[in-house]
Formats: C-alpha cells, structure tokens, sequence
C-alpha cells in the first residue's frame, strides 16, 4: 500500500471516529431555537469543520442543515477535543430574523459590507464638520 493511499485510509477512519456530545441543553421558545454546548471530541484529526459539525447536529436534531449555527469552537490543548456552542432554529425565518448579521453572511445568508474601512472614516470624518440636517441632506452650495 502506497503511503498516500495509508494516509488517507486513515484520514477517513479518524473521521468516522469523531464523537458528539451536548452539554447545557435548551430549549428557548423566545427566540424558536435549541441551544446547547458542544463537545467534539476528535482523536487523530486536528480538527472538525463546522460544516461537518452542521451536518452531524442537523442528523441528530431532525433539522434542516441552514438552521444550525456552529460558532466559538476552541480546540483543547493537546488536541483531541473541541468544544464549542451550537444554535439550531425551528425554521430558517426565525434565524434570519433573530442571528447577527455576521454570522448569516459566514453560512451564506446576506452580503458583507462593500464599502472599504478607510471610505468609512472618511465619511465620518466628513460628516464632524456638518452640523444638525446637513448631516443627513448633505452640505449646501454657498450661494454668492
């Protein structure tokens, strides 16, 4: 058996190996989710992705992939085992409705932002020398 070929035969029994566990299960009716902490406990992998975090959670809890959110993983020292804290919603409405923006745009749901830092201070800084409306409306030409 050729090195690569050992190499990857063991690569995919290391990933049948990873176990999932949940921890400070609840169930939130406020906000239509489930939320709880996730070990992850992955001997012989450096780590699992959070797609495959999604896809196991969304097998164990009957949902669909695009409602569970993955985030705040932190590997243990030594390796071997992560933990990290998950959100699965009853239905894609409520997430989008009730998840930060930035945690949509990392699944794909929305845009970042398009305008650059430095455009942003600029218009700030812009905008300390107007006063009251103008801010809003834009400065005025000088009438002559």
């Amino acid at each position: 058996m050729a090195p690569a070929e050992s190499i990857a035969k063991r690569a995919l029994a290391d990933a049948s190996s990873v176990t999932i566990r949940t921890r400070k299960f609840m169930t939130n009716r406020l906000l239509q989710r489930k939320q709880m902490v996730l070990d992850v406990i992955h001997p012989g992998l450096a780590n699992l992705s959070k797609d495959d975090v999604r896809e196991k959670i969304a097998k164990m809890f009957k949902a669909d992939k695009e409602t569970v959110f993955p985030f705040g993983f932190r590997t243990q020292f030594g390796g071997g085992r992560s933990t990290g804290f998950v959100l699965v919603y009853d239905t894609l409405e409520s997430a989008k409705k009730f998840e930060p923006k930035f945690r949509l745009v990392r699944q794909g749901f929305g845009a970042h932002g398009t305008t650059s830092r430095k455009q942003r201070k600029e218009r700030k800084n812009r905008l300390k020398k107007l006063r009251g409306t103008e801010k809003v409306k834009g400065k005025k030409p000088k009438k002559e």
